[in-house]
């Protein structure tokens, strides 16, 4: 895995001020035990745990408890709402710079929904997994070009039809070739973005009372990135964002790179 979780650094940059010690200690306990089911699961099918980024979902919690989490060896962390993680990006910059520099900088990634109005902030983040229409693209494309940077973006498809569910509308890609022949051709016109730089793709599997049932779905998006490898060779096809706390183990076996867990980490909301 990218980031270890050595408990060793609960008590360096913000022991004393964030939580409790046992608030602290439960964060330490679930990170290990998270870490733990992704080797076991990656392992189960001959991957390397060093594969599967660990992407910490923190919606909702306070920057004291991001805080926490980036003492224990968490660098990898998801937001659903703009408006919500670019507090968080600042305060997490301010304090890491204010205590010790140079420091291992944490990686922002932005997983959920992002509207239209929205954008020139979602720019700012370090990776957009939620690119879902052409016309977002264009959108991300002109904020990122104004503010100099390229941002890596991954394609968010509602493979499963979810109707609840964002994301390119592909449930019947595999039987309809002419949703697909379409699919292709956006992606390959969203390629041509100069600041957005593809490196995958991402998903949501509906609620599910087992984890094994979202098994089609993930293997869906998979066999989709396939496709995409032989029409689009000369893009960076690395990512498969799918999986959270009730199914990543599922999803790790089905060949997921970022897996973003909140619930199995943070406790419940």
């Amino acid at each position: 895995m990218e980031e270890g979780f050595s408990t060793s650094g609960s008590t360096a940059l913000f022991a004393t001020d964030v939580m409790a010690e046992q608030v602290a200690h439960a964060l330490a306990v679930n990170l290990e035990r998270v870490q733990a089911r992704i080797a076991a699961a990656a392992q189960r099918v001959g991957r390397s745990p060093q594969e599967i980024i660990l992407v910490a979902v923190t919606k909702t919690q306070p920057v004291r408890v991001v805080q926490a989490a980036y003492c224990l060896g968490v660098r990898h962390f998801g937001e659903n709402r703009v408006e919500e993680g670019i507090p968080k990006i600042k305060a997490l910059t301010e304090t890491l710079g204010a205590i010790t520099s140079p420091y291992e900088r944490p990686v922002w990634h932005m997983i959920g929904h992002i509207q239209h109005r929205k954008t020139a902030q979602a720019v700012l983040f370090d990776m957009i997994h939620s690119l879902d229409s052409l016309r977002l693209a264009e959108r991300l494309e002109a904020r990122a070009a104004a503010s100099e940077r390229v941002v890596p973006v991954l394609l968010e498809c509602n493979v499963s039809g979810e109707a609840s569910k964002y994301g390119f509308s592909l449930a019947d890609w595999q039987r309809d070739r002419a949703i697909r022949a379409e699919f292709v051709q956006t992606v390959r016109t969203i390629s041509r973005l100069p600041h957005l730089k593809l490196q995958g793709l991402m998903t949501m599997a509906p609620i599910v009372s087992v984890a094994e049932l979202a098994r089609p779905v993930f293997a869906s998006l998979r066999a989709l990135r396939e496709v995409l490898r032989q029409e689009l060779p000369d893009i960076d096809w690395q990512h498969l964002s799918m999986g959270m706390t009730d199914d990543f183990e599922v999803a790790i076996e089905e060949g997921a790179t970022l897996v973003r867990i909140g619930r199995a980490i943070f406790g419940e909301r």
